[in-house]
């Protein structure tokens, strides 16, 4: 079930590339992961961004105040809520303008690459694949 992620590491934010949001979504159910999911083809600000996230996958309304929020809401409330089996994150057309410039979405990836290597720190796998717009 796990096929189209054997050569993914277990902790890793990278490029969607070659993979279809069908087959991870498949992979995390075979696994037995969480599935979080976002398009976020509509946003256009750092706040539509936060707004999206935090709806499509579910997470606290105070999640879109800022980036700090978001990280803490998808680690350790999360953590402490009981054991996990792991996650696949897709975030899916991350704009690219200029009200979410480069240095936006590098702010953005790193706090999932944060994310990633909290929840490496307790040996449970994150994956986080995205696309730009």
């Amino acid at each position: 079930m796990d096929m189209p992620l054997r050569t993914v590491r277990t902790n890793i934010v990278q490029s969607i590339r070659a993979f279809r949001v069908p087959d991870l979504q498949e992979a995390a159910q075979g696994l037995g992961h969480h599935f979080l999911y976002a398009n976020l083809a509509e946003a256009q600000t750092k706040q539509d961004v936060l707004d999206m996230i935090g709806q499509q996958f579910k997470l606290p309304a105070h999640v879109g105040k800022n980036f700090d929020a978001l990280y803490d809401s998808m680690t350790d409330p999360v953590h402490k809520s009981g054991p996990q089996p792991g996650f696949i994150a897709v975030l899916e057309h991350i704009p690219a303008n200029t009200k979410f410039d480069k240095e936006a979405r590098e702010q953005l990836l790193d706090i999932f690459r944060d994310t990633a290597d909290y929840w490496g720190d307790r040996k449970i796998p994150f994956r986080c694949f995205y696309s730009f717009l």
